[in-house]
């Protein structure tokens, strides 16, 4: 990270401002049956300012990071929120005034790994791949890291450093049938730099045992039935259900732009037993995937709580918007690069989880299926959505089954939350998620896992 100090640049703010230094490093190595065909190592790193005027923004920003620079970005900025404002004549009032002072950032304590050893990490993955598993016709190592630091400064005295780290393994293996690929990969790793995600290759292997044996059985599948099913969704699949469907209709952008969420607002929109956060930094006292403790406006990142015991009850704002619904901001304020200007984005979405057991929930079920791992996928401010599914199983007469292909599932997210049933007491979150609203950024996704109905695809 550049070293700057960034209060020196305040006296040259007009209005509300603000600054934002930052820098984010990536790291990826990616082998592909035995060949390492991706070793990258890159940083990109600048500063930008953004100032309002009466309902109007302007932004400017660059990488040169010299005084002059950073000069001229900020009066840039202030240059194009006049100009804006001279043609728009929004006439809106001030922003909500915040003053927050923050600093948390999750460096490793211990010796970093060259991208040699990074290197040779992932190569051992994939010798162990090669020599245990003789069926399998391609396989895919992917190590990957992103180190996001930010400062900022406001002109409402708002004051924040941090550096948000991610580290994660992919695996993806592929068993050939009838001359078809059938292919599943799984994510591994979770928040913190290298050295605190992995110690040794060998910790990876139960877990990739694991992905071989659903593949394997994957292998036998079957089509499922199509229609309207008893489903249980693995934590998984439902913390990205959350994420999509409910979440994206309750950010304040898009209900202002005429999202189903906008007239629901104290109505019941799921079952008495769902409740969706979208939390802050922590859950359930522990951190969370990706901590956010102050946005990028400065403001103090809260929870929120969208929907409780059913109804829904916040969408999540930045100041803007807080200003818009006469409510305070909650902190959802994020930019995924210097050059960036910040969304309202979601930070950490779960629903809580509740009082039943998976074994239970997956007991109660004559005729449905268990479904664990999803695809690509899209949803819309309707809240209805498609996802692909790759990884479920058959439940007859309260037990698992075989496996199933490749399917779909879809339908309206805020319909499909009313017919849960049981939720489980178990709580887990993904790793690997990326938010692709105009900006990819990290999220968190998770929860329990949950019995609905839902329309599913058959052959």
């Amino acid at each position: 990270m550049i070293e700057k100090d960034l209060k020196k640049y305040t006296p040259l703010f007009k209005g509300y401002t603000e600054l934002r230094l930052q820098e984010n490093r990536n790291t990826k190595v990616v082998f592909l049956n035995g060949n390492l065909v991706g070793n990258e190592k890159s940083s990109d790193s600048g500063i930008s300012a953004r100032t309002y005027q009466n309902g109007s923004w302007g932004f400017a920003s660059t990488c040169d990071t010299q005084d002059n620079a950073i000069q001229s970005v900020i009066k840039t900025a202030y240059d194009n929120s006049v100009f804006l404002d001279s043609k728009l004549k929004k006439g809106l009032g001030a922003l909500p005034s915040v003053h927050e002072i923050s600093n948390n950032t999750f460096f490793t304590a211990k010796p970093r790994k060259t991208q040699k050893e990074l290197v040779d990490f992932a190569a051992v993955i994939d010798a162990h791949i090669l020599k245990t598993y003789k069926n399998i016709k391609s396989r895919n190592v992917i190590i990957s890291s992103l180190d996001m630091e930010k400062s900022l400064i406001t002109s409402d005295g708002s004051i924040s450093h941090s550096m948000i780290p991610r580290t994660v393994a992919m695996v993806a293996l592929t068993i050939e049938k009838n001359g078809l690929p059938i292919e599943l990969h799984e994510v591994f790793g979770s928040r913190g730099q290298f050295e605190d995600v992995f110690e040794k290759p060998s910790d990876l292997f139960p877990k990739i045992e694991e992905l071989y044996n659903h593949l394997v059985k994957k292998t036998e599948g079957v089509f499922p039935d199509a229609g309207n099913k008893e489903c249980i969704f693995d934590a998984d699949l439902a913390g990205i259900l959350a994420h999509e469907a409910i979440g994206h209709t309750t950010e304040s952008d898009i209900v202002l732009g005429g999202s189903v969420a906008a007239n629901l607002m104290n109505q019941e929109v799921a079952n008495p037993l769902i409740t969706l956060v979208d939390f802050a930094n922590t859950a359930l006292g522990k951190t969370c995937p990706v901590p956010v403790y102050i946005d990028d406006e400065g403001t103090k990142a809260e929870d929120t709580v969208i929907i409780k015991d059913g109804v829904l009850k916040s969408f999540l704002h930045n100041k803007e918007s807080a200003a818009h619904f006469k409510v305070k901001p909650t902190g959802n304020a994020r930019g995924y690069a210097f050059f960036d200007e910040p969304l309202v984005r979601m930070r950490n979405t779960a629903i809580l989880p509740g009082k039943s057991k998976l074994e239970d929930m997956i007991a109660s079920v004559d005729d449905g299926y268990y479904l664990i791992k999803s695809s690509n996928g899209q949803a819309d401010s309707t809240s209805e959505f498609m996802f692909g599914i790759v990884l479920g199983y058959e439940i007859k007469n309260g037990k698992l089954g075989r496996a199933i292909k490749d399917t779909t599932i879809s339908g309206v997210a805020f319909d499909m939350l009313k017919t849960v049933s049981m939720v489980s007491k178990d709580m887990s979150w993904s790793c690997g998620g990326m938010c692709g609203k105009k900006q990819a950024i990290p999220v968190g996704m998770g929860g329990p896992a949950i019995k609905c109905r839902i329309n599913i695809g058959g052959k």
